[in-house]
């Protein structure tokens, strides 16, 4: 696995890209348009919930490190008079303020096995909007897949923070090494599944005793990998071989 090089600039500038993609997706479907790759969800319920998100982020993000995880704050409520994308900007905009000024190596919790430090919180936001930028479009029938490095680098977020977190959709005793393969960004990532455990694996370092050999292996564009961990599109429509049943241990959401 070699991991691209991304900063916070890159996860920022990432987020200047999809956030207004996000919001002309929702300004051009009805606020009752069902989301699809969200089951239950109208376009409404998905714009406020991003706007939460946006909001709690912000409501912690830049302050001393927490000694217990923040309260999660609710869905904003819809008042008189405004709608639904006014509060996502409204959200969208404060959060951009807030990362700009943002120091990486500030400390900042965060929910992962990972240093508890603000730069967790940029690169966690571009992926959030991202994935459900794509979600907004395919309610008009019009996803685009995600720019190709940003797709890598929410693989790898997805492999070194999501599943090592425990926050995999599938519980079971899953064995064997899987290999993804990003066919337009070069990159290959090999997971090693251990009951409820994970190991991302670095292919430059000296394997351990056990079987390291890929049981499963999946390859397509770095989109559509992360489309399917986020279980926005099955892993039949990548190229598949190996242990097909393996795949289960690696979707989250």
């Amino acid at each position: 696995m070699s991991r691209l090089h991304v900063t916070k600039d890159f996860w920022i500038g990432a987020l200047r890209a999809e956030g207004p993609t996000f919001a002309a997706a929702v300004a051009e479907a009805p606020p009752e348009t069902p989301v699809l790759s969200c089951p239950g969800w109208t376009v409404t319920d998905l714009t406020l919930h991003l706007a939460g998100i946006y909001r709690w982020v912000h409501s912690f993000v830049g302050s001393p490190v927490a000694t217990a995880p923040p309260t999660r704050s609710q869905r904003p409520e819809l008042e008189a008079g405004t709608t639904a994308l006014q509060i996502w900007q409204q959200s969208y905009d404060q959060l951009m303020t807030l990362l700009d000024a943002l120091d990486p190596e500030a400390p900042a919790w965060n929910w992962a096995p990972q240093p508890k430090k603000a730069g967790f919180w940029p690169r966690r936001m571009a992926h959030e909007t991202a994935v459900h930028r794509w979600d907004a479009q395919l309610a008009i029938a019009a996803g685009e897949p995600i720019e190709a490095k940003l797709a890598a680098d929410g693989v790898s977020e997805v492999l070194d923070t999501w599943l090592p977190a425990g926050r995999r959709l599938n519980h079971g005793p899953w064995h064997g090494v899987v290999q993804l393969t990003a066919t337009d960004a070069g990159q290959d990532w090999f997971l090693r599944l251990r009951g409820e455990g994970v190991a991302l694996l670095d292919t430059a370092t000296i394997f351990d005793h056990d079987d390291h050999h890929a049981r499963a292996q999946v390859a397509g564009t770095a989109s559509d990998l992360l489309l399917a961990l986020w279980g926005r599109v099955s892993f039949d429509t990548l190229g598949v071989t190996g242990e097909r049943a393996l795949l289960g241990g690696l979707r989250t959401g």
